[in-house]
């Protein structure tokens, strides 16, 4: 792979790990979660056909990268995500631990109609 150095290094490091495990496709995207210093990101991917369905994003919002930012962005993908006639998704959360703004993400696309599946074919 790569010598890891930094923060960021771990954190591609466990993406890239995370990524061998799950695939997003037309009928089941992959939610792939995003968040700097400054903004939240997003996306819907359908990784057999290479192309975003559907994003959404804090750009533009003037608002902190905080849990009540993360609230609003998750109702806000979901909304997004039902516009293209998406409803079911698998999480990727890019590397980032299952808590704080990337767990309220989840949660509140959750509480506005998205409903999460599991990365394993099999088990569906």
């Amino acid at each position: 792979m790569f010598k890891v150095k930094t923060k960021k290094d771990y954190r591609v490091r466990r993406h890239l790990r995370l990524r061998q495990k799950i695939r997003g496709t037309a009928e089941r995207p992959r939610m792939a979660i995003f968040i700097s210093n400054s903004y939240m990101y997003v996306q819907f991917v359908d990784d057999d056909a290479r192309n975003t369905l559907a994003c959404a994003t804090t750009l533009g919002m003037d608002a902190n990268p905080n849990m009540a930012t993360a609230k609003i962005l998750g109702e806000k993908a979901a909304e997004a995500a039902k516009a293209k006639g998406i409803v079911r998704v698998v999480v990727d959360r890019g590397g980032f631990a299952y808590h704080g703004r990337v767990k309220t993400i989840v949660e509140s696309a959750v509480a506005a109609g998205l409903s999460i599946t599991s990365k394993d074919k099999d088990k569906e």
